[in-house]
């Protein structure tokens, strides 16, 4: 599997899980129906304790991109993600607040930080092994 988590970073190990997980799906990697390893096995293979995967898990049930089935496992959720609503538009503008306020506190220009973020879009967008 692709997750590789940084033991000293300063991110949680969870939020680092849920993010790698959603950049899989982001990226292509994972797909809709798609299976990942039980909680016991990723937090084996990865060296991390069971009940951060699992609250990873959890977080990613609840915000419809894994759904868990006691027999069946864990999976992308089959029906795919469900589109940006009002509702998350206005989560994603209270997210992006701190890293706009933090960009202008640091001087950051406002075509760097939309440079960047278009730059990031590409990134995801783009197909595996293209250039």
């Amino acid at each position: 599997m692709f997750i590789q988590l940084d033991l000293q970073s300063k991110e949680p190990l969870y939020e680092q899980l849920k993010n790698q997980i959603v950049e899989g799906i982001a990226r292509g990697r994972l797909k809709p129906g798609d299976r990942l390893p039980a909680v016991r096995t990723l937090a084996e293979d990865l060296g991390i304790n069971l009940h951060t995967v699992r609250k990873a898990f959890q977080e990613l049930q609840q915000e419809n991109f894994l759904l868990i089935h006691r027999q069946k496992g864990v999976v992308i959720n089959p029906e795919g993600i469900p589109e940006a609503d009002a509702a998350y538009m206005e989560i994603l503008k209270e997210n992006l607040r701190p890293f706009v306020a933090h960009s202008l506190c640091r001087g950051v220009d406002m075509n760097d930080f939309l440079n960047m973020t278009k730059q990031l879009f590409a990134e995801y967008t783009q197909k595996e092994g293209e250039n």
